[in-house]
């Protein structure tokens, strides 16, 4: 695949997260749509408001005096690197492991673009697992999910473009 297509799959997936999270944000805090289920369903459209990392995590717990925004920031930008130093050293037919790479920059962009926004990040997907997992899965949007699609997709291209393993005699 010539690296055009990437730039494509990276900036689709960037404006379907934004043009979402801009929808959902459009409306009251709590606002809540059943998809699946009534009410507490299988799964809602939510707003929520992250102003934490993954899973409402805080960053300020650790470093108090640096700003949220800077620091995902500095973040962001590192890990970018690193997933584009990592894209260039991958073998030429591993498309799998190309595009999990694309989606997690463009989740991580995505994420990164709300919080110069407005400080925070967008969510919306309330999705319900069985209740020996959680009791309710934390809400999240479609960077959240490109990202974790991502680290699947590098996860099966592992198994699937593994070295074989030589053994000395």
């Amino acid at each position: 695949m010539k690296t055009r297509i990437y730039f494509v799959i990276a900036a689709t997936a960037l404006i379907l997260d934004q043009i979402t999270k801009f929808w959902a944000a459009s409306h009251d805090l709590g606002w809540r749509i059943p998809i699946i289920g009534d009410g507490e369903g299988l799964l809602n459209f939510t707003l929520a408001y992250n102003v934490g990392a993954a899973f409402s995590m805080s960053p300020q717990s650790l470093i108090p005096w640096l700003s949220p925004t800077v620091f995902f920031g500095i973040l962001t930008v590192i890990a970018c690197l690193g997933a584009v130093y990592f894209f260039r050293g991958l073998h030429k037919q591993d498309y799998l492991s190309k595009i999990g790479i694309v989606l997690i920059i463009a989740g991580a962009l995505g994420n990164f673009c709300d919080r110069l926004r407005i400080g925070k990040v967008v969510d919306f997907i309330d999705f319900d697992f069985p209740d020996f997992i959680f009791e309710r899965w934390p809400t999240f949007n479609l960077a959240d999910s490109w990202v974790t699609i991502g680290i699947v997709l590098l996860f099966a291209s592992s198994f699937i473009f593994k070295k074989p393993i030589v053994k000395a005699d």
